[in-house]
C-alpha cells in the first residue's frame, strides 16, 4: 500500500493508459481524481476502478480556465495533490509536412503541449506550496525520434520532453520531482486510430508493420506503461527527476 491516502490526479483518465494507471494506484490505497473530456466515457472508465475515493471531473485540457478549475476542485475535495499523471494526449491526423493543415497542427499542440503546460502550471503551484509531490508526464518515442506523416504529434511530444526537463529544474528546491515516460506503440484505442490514419482499410497490415519495428515484436500493454508511471511517482524513485524513460521493447536501442 505504497500510496495509501495519497491523492493522485490523472488526465486522460478514460483512455487505456489512464485506466490502467488508476487501477494500479487504487490497488495500493490511493484516492483518485480522474479527468477526461466527456462524462460518459469517464463514468465507464471509473466503473473499472475500485478505489476508496474517486472524484470524476470533465475538462478540456487545452483550455486554461478548465485546467485551473479541475486542479482547484481536486484540492478543494482532498486538500492536496500528491501525484499528477499529465497524461491526456491525441495523435491527430497523418499528413506529410507539405500537406499539413494548420487546424490539425493547432489541435494536436492544444492538447499535447498547451494541455501539458497548463497542467504543470497549476498542479505545480499546489505542490510547491506543499513542498512535495511527483509528476509523470506522458511523452512518447515520438518525442525522441521522427516519424513520417506525424509532424504535429512528433513535435508536440518533443515539446513535452522539454517542458519535463525545465519543470524538474524549477521544482527541485521544493521537493517536487518531475519525470516522463516515452512509450512506443501501446495496445490501446489510440493505436487503433494511428493504424487507421496510417493505412485506412489496410490497418491490420499497418499494425503488423508497427509491431515488427519493435525488437520484442509486439506493442506494450497499458499496464506495462502504468507500472513505470507508478514506480516513477513512488518513494522508490526518490532521487529520480528531470528524466524521461523509454518503454519501447528495445526500439530505442536502434537509434542514437
Amino acid at each position: 500500500m505504497r500510496f495509501k491516502d495519497k491523492v493522485v490526479l490523472i488526465t486522460g483518465a478514460a483512455g487505456g493508459i489512464g485506466i490502467a494507471a488508476a487501477q494500479a494506484y487504487a490497488k495500493e490505497g490511493a484516492k483518485l481524481a480522474l479527468v477526461d473530456l466527456k462524462q460518459e466515457p469517464l463514468e465507464k472508465a471509473a466503473e473499472q476502478i475500485e478505489a476508496q475515493d474517486k472524484l470524476l471531473l470533465t475538462a478540456n485540457v487545452s483550455n486554461e480556465e478548465e485546467v485551473k478549475g479541475f486542479v482547484q476542485k481536486t484540492k478543494d475535495h482532498y486538500g492536496r495533490i500528491d501525484i499528477f499523471l499529465n497524461n491526456a494526449g491525441i495523435n491527430g491526423e497523418f499528413h506529410n509536412i507539405t500537406d499539413q493543415t494548420e487546424e490539425n497542427f493547432q489541435n494536436v499542440f492544444g492538447v499535447n503541449v498547451m494541455g501539458v503546460f497548463f497542467g504543470l502550471k497549476y498542479v505545480l503551484q499546489v505542490m510547491k506550496e506543499q513542498k512535495s509531490g511527483a509528476v509523470v508526464n506522458t511523452a512518447s518515442n515520438g518525442g525522441l525520434l521522427g516519424a513520417p506523416g506525424m509532424s504535429a504529434y512528433v513535435a508536440s511530444k518533443h515539446a513535452v520532453v522539454g517542458l519535463n526537463k525545465t519543470a524538474a529544474l524549477e521544482m527541485a528546491e521544493y521537493g517536487v520531482r518531475v519525470n516522463a515516460v516515452a512509450p512506443s506503440g501501446v495496445n490501446t484505442e489510440m493505436m487503433r486510430r494511428i493504424e487507421q490514419n496510417a493505412a485506412g482499410d489496410q490497418a491490420e497490415e499497418a499494425r503488423k508493420a508497427f509491431e515488427a519495428s519493435v525488437p520484442m515484436n509486439r506493442y506494450a500493454t497499458a499496464e506495462e506503461i502504468a507500472d513505470l508511471m507508478v514506480f516513477l511517482s513512488s518513494d522508490q524513485a526518490s532521487f529520480i527527476s528531470g528524466s524521461y524513460y523509454r518503454i519501447d521493447g528495445g526500439q530505442g536501442a536502434t537509434s542514437v
